[in-house]
């Protein structure tokens, strides 16, 4: 990889815009007191957005707001290719996987096409300032090429006819339909599914146990067994048709969100007291429903419902040294 310096020609400052600025502190949030540097990437990364770029008053303004030295900054920002720190086409910087894969399946035909409809050079800008492109090392999506990305959005099962057109409705104001460009979904093979069709796999079914089925007693032993005693009652966390008064926000606890918390109600789950009193048994039984094996005890649900049925958000600050989400 070669060296990468930051332009030559800054602007003079930064802030973010109110919307970003809100956006960044509610990221900020997310990591524990003392821990905010993790967020460096996606807040330098919505600076980019903002700017079209990363400047180096941007660079100084999120070492500011993480509370850590700009060298911390400046080492993510130069290490990372996803971060132009040159200004690059306001409406698209095209970036064209040219690895093995790729240039197989006709990535030099796109980078012709980015010579002829854009610059001859990479990161050199079109006439009009739109565009620019640059050759990169693999994007990941080898089963696809080629490809190429568009700031954040990926163009798959390239031609150089479709890739024209892709920039044309860019420049156009168009916007296009990222991911595969010859009609296959994601990566499935061209001509479509031949394995895994049934739909019945997907559903969840197929990881539950299934029921012990018992042997018919014969007849004459039938007559002749002592009664036996009634069924015991099934066990599992307890559910209810509709809440108790008003329901609880279940989205309070990490790792819960708006479908989630659907989903959670439509089980018979909603209040904090209920998933608080979760066994183990009773967390294996709802993970096979959710079909999110693993996420309860991952984000320990059970422990984060007990601090917020015992004391709400004050008592749920005083366990984990944060608000909840």
């Amino acid at each position: 990889m070669s060296v990468r310096r930051l332009h030559p020609e800054q602007p003079t400052k930064f802030a973010f815009s109110r919307e970003n600025l809100a956006w960044a502190k509610a990221q900020i949030r997310k990591y524990p007191p003392g821990k905010q540097a993790s967020a460096v990437i996606p807040i330098l990364w919505r600076a980019h957005e903002q700017e079209g770029w990363l400047t180096k008053p941007a660079m100084e303004y999120v070492a500011e707001m993480l509370d850590i030295a700009f060298i911390r900054v400046y080492e993510v920002a130069t290490f990372y290719t996803m971060f132009q720190l040159s200004p690059v086409g306001k409406k698209a910087h095209v970036q064209v996987c040219g690895t093995t894969p790729c240039m197989l399946r006709g990535s030099e035909d796109l980078i012709r096409v980015c010579k002829r409809k854009i610059a001859e050079h990479p990161f050199e800008l079109s006439a009009d300032g739109g565009f620019s492109w640059e050759e990169v090392e693999c994007l990941g999506a080898c089963v696809n090429a080629p490809m190429v990305q568009v700031f954040k959005d990926t163009y798959e099962d390239l031609t150089p006819e479709s890739f024209e057109r892709i920039l044309d409705d860019i420049a156009a104001g168009r916007t296009p339909r990222p991911g595969p460009q010859n009609g296959r979904k994601t990566s499935e093979p061209a001509g479509g599914l031949t394995t895994l069709t049934d739909p019945s796999l997907y559903n969840g079914k197929a990881a539950r146990p299934a029921a012990k089925k018992t042997a018919a007693v014969p007849a004459k032993t039938a007559e002749a067994a002592p009664a036996q005693e009634p069924a015991s009652k099934p066990t599992g966390p307890e559910r209810l048709s509709k809440p108790k008064g008003k329901a609880d926000d279940l989205k309070m606890i990490a790792g819960v969100g708006p479908k989630l918390e659907q989903t959670l109600n439509r089980l018979g789950f909603w209040h904090f007291a209920q998933i608080a009193k979760w066994t183990k048994k009773d967390i294996a039984i709802v993970d096979d429903e959710l079909s999110f094996r693993g996420r309860i005890e991952r984000d320990d649900w059970v422990k984060q419902a007990k601090a917020l049925a015992k004391g709400g958000e004050a008592e749920y600050v005083r366990v984990f040294g944060k608000k909840p989400r």
